[in-house]
């Protein structure tokens, strides 16, 4: 568990439904709230819904009608203060592509490095 970490809510990308389920128990294991959302515009609607949502964890390459980069720009035009967590297992992302701030970590990733991201989030 992080900490001050329980006051964070993340919202999880992902398409891949076993992908999902694990990265949600991950974030609920570091002691975080989390919701899910298996496209952009799934995840779009729920951030619409729920303005606790303070972090982004989205994979890059996903069905629908953005990826994960271009819903992390449409979230950080729209949300301007969410944080962001972005993941990839076929492509690196580079701070070009990604919001100021954001962390990339290809998968797969391990718990202490989402742990260390959603840390310096919180602090």
């Amino acid at each position: 568990m992080i900490g001050s970490a329980s006051s964070s809510v993340v919202l999880i990308v992902e398409d891949e439904a076993i992908i999902r389920v694990a990265a949600a128990a991950l974030i609920e294991d570091l002691g975080c709230d989390s919701f899910e959302a298996s496209s952009a515009d799934e995840a779009i609607a729920l951030l619409e819904q729920h303005p606790q949502i303070t972090i982004l964890f989205t994979d890059i390459q996903m069905a629908g009608s953005m990826d994960g980069l271009e819903l992390a720009a449409y979230a950080r035009r729209r949300w301007p203060p969410l944080k962001f967590i972005i993941v990839s297992g076929n492509h690196i992302a580079t701070a070009i592509e990604m919001p100021e701030g954001a962390h990339f970590f290809p998968k797969p990733y391990n718990a202490a490095t989402i742990g260390e991201a959603i840390r310096t989030f919180v602090q």
